[in-house]
């Protein structure tokens, strides 16, 4: 990978980043001056797609779970990210706070009372809808579309990359991956067209996540200070936040990116503690506990439902959006996530990022879905009709359902804070992780790319509310996962072999190196030692190429 030195574009891959500058502009100015057409096509291409990924988006989350509760228990559970005595770069709360800001604060927001409203309403799970015994469903639903198969994929995702970063110094990009399949070829034209792959997904998901989240402020808007939505209103707050992001992300992750996750969640503490005083608690406990066994006992036939008989669309609907949402959204979270693990061992790693996010999630859902659940089941709130109206604006309803006065306005306007300050922190990961990518893993990329793709991200975005908002945006995001998820499965395939010569015998050091370890390439193969041989951390350590 070849890095520039001078101009413009000096400390990053200059090809990549001018091919993958001129694609996304494309792709905005393609559906930015045909947009009706551009939201047709996005959603017949995902018509199209949705038979083939019911059961292929099934098996392969349904395997990366396996996998990654397989790694945290396994052999490879100690093996650390990094040097086998570093330790972690940042503290677990701080740790915590970041990966569950950058990775679904804002989705979590958007979907935390309207999924399971809708679940409740019609699910094909349950034979009585919108009944106590629906409700419970609808919430276990909610948990399994935000709960551990999806973190299975960051995690994935985040662990690969921050292992053959840390632990063997290679570029903290997708590309390090496939080194042990590839081989040196990794560094010419096929690492760069995954790397591109990488910041397509990227791109998609930021943009239908910061498409989410600004609908919902806009309803937020309406609700708390009577501003009538708009088009115009949307673009605005959209280029509010990406501006106040760029700054965030050009002050780098331990000063802007930190401080703001770590005050998304402490006022998220706060709105949760709100509903739990203010609520009906009994209800909300109760209902939270119920619906995590619910889950529990049910996860099995949930991960493996293909919908094999096609009487509803309810899965393409759902869980193919969901399980498209997070691969896409993989590249982007699971390099930030690896960004800030370093020095964790694979055991505590896939224990923090699979449970820690999930209880969270748990916690989160069951107290703002079961308050939306209780007014409509017990108090007469016809909150079904709210949602079926406009989803964004589903959250605000609920809590303005509570009669707690101005209590209520005080947390529906910290509400619209906490969506604008996860929206920036999901942004500037986002810049971070492409300019990242395109800059060879540097983990301080140069500012002003950072806010190139800054700007590059709002235009994207906003285009894609121009032309039909939710639905285009879910159609986009849907179809940007699917190649990435080819490049996943090769991810998987390079991990397996490296981390079968962890526990290798040790060479002495006066042993002189063999030519190959028996898995290389015959390509490979030369007078001087590989590339790949770097990936035994027993043996010397050996001199990488240059990236020029």
């Amino acid at each position: 990978m070849e890095i520039s030195n001078i101009g413009i574009f000096k400390g990053m891959n200059k090809k990549m980043s001018i091919l993958s500058i001129f694609l996304i502009l494309l792709s905005v100015a393609i559906t930015g001056y045909f947009p009706l057409k551009s939201a047709i096509y996005l959603k017949d291409i995902r018509e199209f797609l949705n038979p083939f990924l019911e059961w292929y988006y099934v098996l392969l989350v349904a395997f990366l779970l396996a996998f990654m509760i397989w790694l945290g228990m396994g052999r490879y559970k100690n093996v650390r990210l990094g040097g086998d005595l570093e330790q972690p770069e940042f503290t677990f709360f701080s740790w915590v706070s970041m990966l569950f800001a950058a990775g679904t604060g804002v989705g979590i927001l958007f979907w935390s009372v309207a999924q399971p409203i809708i679940q409740f309403q019609n699910n094909p799970f349950t034979s009585s809808a919108m009944t106590p015994e629906a409700a419970i469903t609808g919430m276990s639903l909610s948990f399994f579309h935000w709960g551990l198969n999806g973190w299975a994929i960051f995690s994935f995702i985040a662990l690969t990359m921050a292992y053959f970063s840390f632990r063997h110094d290679y570029p903290l990009t997708i590309r390090s991956a496939l080194y042990p399949i590839f081989g040196r070829k990794v560094d010419g034209i096929l690492g760069d067209f995954v790397d591109i792959l990488a910041v397509f997904g990227t791109v998609f998901g930021i943009a239908t996540t910061l498409g989410l989240g600004v609908e919902q402020m806009n309803a937020g808007l309406k609700e708390v200070l009577n501003i009538k939505p708009s088009l115009f209103l949307q673009l605005g707050v959209m280029t509010a936040i990406m501006i106040i992001a760029t700054i965030s992300v050009v002050s780098g992750v331990n000063k802007g990116v930190k401080l703001l996750s770590i005050g998304n969640f402490w006022l998220s503490i706060i709105v949760l503690l709100f509903l739990l005083v203010f609520g009906p608690t009994q209800y909300l406990i109760g209902v939270t506990v119920e619906a995590t066994g619910h889950y529990i006992q049910n996860i099995v036939r949930l991960t493996f439902h293909t919908n094999v008989t096609h009487d509803t669309n309810w899965q393409s609907v759902w869980t193919v959006f969901f399980w498209g949402w997070w691969i896409a959204w993989s590249p982007f979270v699971g390099m930030f996530i690896a960004r800030i693990s370093r020095g964790r061992t694979i055991g505590e790693f896939v224990a923090g990022v699979l449970l820690t996010p999930t209880l969270i999630t748990i916690v989160w859902i069951g107290l703002f879905g079961g308050t939306a659940l209780y007014e409509e089941l017990f108090l007469g709130k016809d909150i079904v009709a709210a949602v079926n109206n406009d989803i964004s604006s589903a959250l605000f309803v609920m809590l303005e359902n509570l009669e707690v006065g101005i209590l209520g306005e005080i947390m529906s306007f910290l509400m619209i804070v906490l969506i604008a300050t996860y929206l920036i922190t999901s942004a500037n990961a986002g810049t971070l992780v492409i300019t990242t990518i395109l800059s060879a893993g540097s983990t301080t990329p140069p500012a002003v790319h950072r806010v190139l793709w800054g700007i590059i991200l709002t235009l994207l975005t906003g285009v894609l509310i121009l032309a039909g908002g939710l639905e285009t945006l879910q159609a986009a995001v849907i179809t940007a996962a699917l190649p990435f998820s080819v490049i996943i499965i090769i991810m998987i395939a390079g991990l397996l072999k490296s981390l079968s010569l962890e526990n290798t015998p040790a060479r002495s050091g006066n042993e002189q190196l063999s030519a190959r370890e028996p898995w290389i390439l015959d390509e490979d193969v030369g007078e001087e030692p590989t590339i790949m041989d770097e990936f035994n951390p027993n043996i010397k350590k050996l001199e990488k190429p240059e990236y020029k």
